[in-house]
């Protein structure tokens, strides 16, 4: 045990040391939200410098009188198509929109959108409600509906408050959009530090197999202590490091939210955002501005405390689990082309987690599916994190876990028996067969 602790040291001090490490755990927190802060002011100053997109219109059938909105301006065009679209190709405006003539406007057929470039989702889906709109405007003159009452009508609102009831009955607020970011957020974390992490075993033992240090070291210790003491030392590197990160990112982005809070008050705020916005748009965000203090109050109501841990808990396990596999797979290559060969199988449970997290945990986090990718050691790393912002059953946690360090100890053992060999072999053309025979080998 005492050469296993000295292997772990050996590992933290040797990564923790280097400039490399000081570099990326300062700057990594920092970039963030300097990014994110750049991206966010490019976007304002675009939308502030954007002037709306001039549509041509071709309408044969005289009865969609398009209004300029903040995004378009409407130019209606009296001409064939064929002489509107030599016309438009002429012109720098963005799209010409033919809607021909039609018997029934209120199920019109056969409109098309001429443009010279393949334009954004988000412009197509603004034009088709502007005509949309225009369409209900129709149906309404056909049924005697005034604008008034229709107005009226589409204003209603019905908002479902969420309150969960416990075993005992007691109720606490509860928000699945809040709880959909932070699943997603966590699984998406946690593939990318078991992944990243991971590939650090296989890359430093490959490089001490290549440069003969590891035979004066196994000199000294056993091969399945040094492999042990190896994992235990990165992971311990990268608890470190993603402490610091969590520091350091929750102390810069408080930092820079209060200093623009400071400087952009919450009114002057909403009107930047109003000035670049539908009278429709406008109205959804004041919605959901009153909202926001139902939301900070659900925020409040997430258990922290408890997520963290949990997330460290399966951070550790996965990582452990899957840096036995990388090591094994260090140890038997000499580079890491030919590794591999070997890295895809290895991924594919855990590609699977990644995109059942998507696929079945966040659109239903107490399905069959989801239930069982969830407890499965090879899964449950990335999709039970995704499920713990939810709320999971004591007993599926407790299985869950128990069945994790099950699968470390069981990926180890197997990892043990052919790094105990491939350390020391170089040279060898290593396939599935040979590993098999490593595996098989008495000691």
């Amino acid at each position: 045990m005492n050469k296993i602790w000295l292997i772990v040291q050996r590992e933290f001090l040797n990564r923790v040391q280097k400039k490399s490490f000081l570099v990326t755990t300062i700057l990594v927190p920092l970039i963030i939200p300097a990014l994110l802060g750049g991206l966010i002011y490019f976007a304002v100053r675009e939308a502030e410098r954007a002037k709306p997109d001039v549509v041509e219109i071709l309408d044969e059938t005289g009865k969609f009188s398009l209004e300029d909105t903040k995004r378009f301006s409407i130019v209606p065009v009296k001409a064939s198509l064929e002489q509107a679209k030599k016309a438009y190709q002429q012109s720098d405006h963005f799209a010409l929109l033919y809607i021909p003539a039609s018997e029934d406007v209120n199920n019109p057929t056969g409109i098309t959108l001429y443009t010279k470039e393949s334009q954004s989702v988000e412009k197509i889906g603004n034009l088709e409600r502007m005509l949309t709109d225009k369409v209900k405007d129709f149906k309404m003159e056909r049924y005697n509906i005034d604008k008034a009452t229709l107005k009226d009508i589409r204003s209603t609102e019905v908002n479902i408050r969420e309150v969960s009831l416990s075993d005992t009955g007691e109720e606490k607020s509860s928000n699945t959009g809040i709880l959909y970011g932070l699943g997603m957020s966590l699984g998406i974390l946690m593939y990318m530090f078991v992944f990243i992490y991971g590939i650090q075993i296989m890359q430093g033992v490959i490089d001490e197999k290549t440069s003969k240090i590891v035979e004066v070291i196994v000199s000294s210790v056993k091969p399945f202590q040094l492999m042990l003491g190896k994992i235990f030392g990165i992971a311990s590197v990268g608890i470190v490091q993603f402490l610091i990160w969590i520091i350091l990112i929750t102390t810069v982005t408080s930092s820079v939210l209060g200093y623009f809070g400071m400087k952009m008050p919450q009114q002057q705020a909403m009107e930047q955002v109003t000035k670049q916005m539908d009278d429709d748009e406008v109205k959804e965000a004041m919605q959901q501005s009153s909202k926001m203090p139902e939301f900070l109050s659900n925020l409040g109501s997430i258990p922290f405390g408890q997520v963290a841990f949990l997330f460290l808990f399966y951070f550790l396990g996965g990582y452990l689990l899957y840096g036995a596999l990388f090591a094994a797979v260090g140890s038997a290559v000499d580079s890491i082309q030919e590794s591999q060969q070997f890295q895809f199988p290895i991924t594919i449970p855990l590609l699977i987690g990644y995109f059942g997290l998507f696929m079945f945990v966040l659109r239903d986090p107490h399905g069959p599916v989801s239930f069982w990718l969830s407890i499965i050691p090879f899964t449950s790393p990335v999709t039970m994190v995704g499920r713990i912002a939810f709320g999971v059953p004591a007993w599926q946690l407790v299985l869950s876990m128990s069945l994790l360090v099950a699968g470390f100890l069981f990926t180890t053992w197997i990892a043990g028996r052919i790094y105990r060999v491939g350390i020391l072999m170089t040279g060898t053309k290593v396939n599935y067969k040979v590993l098999a025979r490593w595996f098989m080998m008495r000691n």
